[in-house]
Parts: structure tokens; C-alpha cells; sequence
């Protein structure tokens, strides 16, 4: 028979259903899933839903730049952007003066989409944050922020 060491959990739990990060997991998969059902009314996935946002925020972010804030891959990224270009959601340059950065902007088409999705994610969100006290939403952002912090995120 295998020696088996145990080791204590970091906080109080019978089971792994009570751990922080099976938590944070469940619920990131209720979202995620929320969202694509959502945003497939809009012909759209979440790594786009997301790519579309940033550039509303921050028109002529690049490949990584967008990456980075879709959290996915520079590959990834690029799928994700050829197919909002063919769809003429957004507009890229095929070469730029200075670097290999492409900035990418919305069209009059992406900026429609995206109102018309943002909607959808927004109903998601608020239903989120019914679910939560509203005197405790700042304490949780707050927390959640310093989870990813302390990872280095």
C-alpha cells in the first residue's frame, strides 16, 4: 500500500468543491457559458466580443496589445482578428511605417455589432451582480483583483 502524506488545504474545506479556485473555476464557467450563448445571437465568440471592446476603448491597440486583454494567445489573436477583418468588423492596414504592429480600428459595422452584443454581456454582468450584496460588490472587486495580484496577475 502507497504511504500517502497529507496536506492541510489553505483554509477550511471537506472537499475540493470548496476551495477558492474551484469556486473562482465555476463561476468563470457560468460566465463563459452565459456569454457564448449570448454573443452566438450576434455572431460572435468571446475572445471577439472582447477584441471589439478594447479597440472601442482603445483604438489602434496591436495583435499583442489585444492578446494581452482578451487573454489569449498572439496566435489565437490573429484567428480572432482575420475573422472580425473578413466580417469588416474591423479595419487593419496591410503594412505600417514603423514595426510589425498592425493597429486595428473598429468600422461603422464593428461599432453596430458591438452595441448590439454589449447589451447581451451587460444583461449577464447585472445578473452577476444581483447575486452579490451591493454594499460587499467594491469589497469583492477589490478582492478579486488582489487574488490576481498575488499570482502576478
Amino acid at each position: 500500500m502507497e504511504d500517502r502524506k497529507t496536506v492541510a488545504p489553505p483554509h477550511p474545506a471537506h472537499d475540493v468543491t470548496e476551495h477558492v479556485g474551484y469556486r473562482l473555476k465555476r463561476a468563470a464557467a457560468a460566465l463563459r457559458g452565459a456569454m457564448d450563448k449570448a454573443l452566438r445571437q450576434h455572431d460572435l465568440t468571446v475572445p471577439q466580443y472582447a477584441c471589439l471592446e478594447l479597440l472601442d476603448e482603445q483604438p489602434g491597440l496591436s495583435n499583442a496589445e489585444l492578446a494581452r486583454g482578451a487573454f489569449v494567445t498572439r496566435q489565437s489573436m490573429n484567428v480572432v482578428l482575420r475573422g472580425l477583418q473578413d466580417a469588416e468588423l474591423i479595419s487593419r492596414p496591410a503594412t505600417t511605417d514603423h514595426g510589425r504592429a498592425l493597429p486595428a480600428h473598429l468600422t461603422a459595422q464593428g461599432r453596430s455589432r458591438l452595441d448590439a452584443a454589449r447589451s447581451a454581456v451587460y444583461a449577464i454582468e447585472q445578473q452577476m451582480i444581483e447575486a452579490v450584496p451591493q454594499r460587499r460588490l467594491g469589497a469583492l472587486l477589490d478582492d478579486l483583483d488582489g487574488m490576481a495580484a498575488a499570482l502576478g496577475g
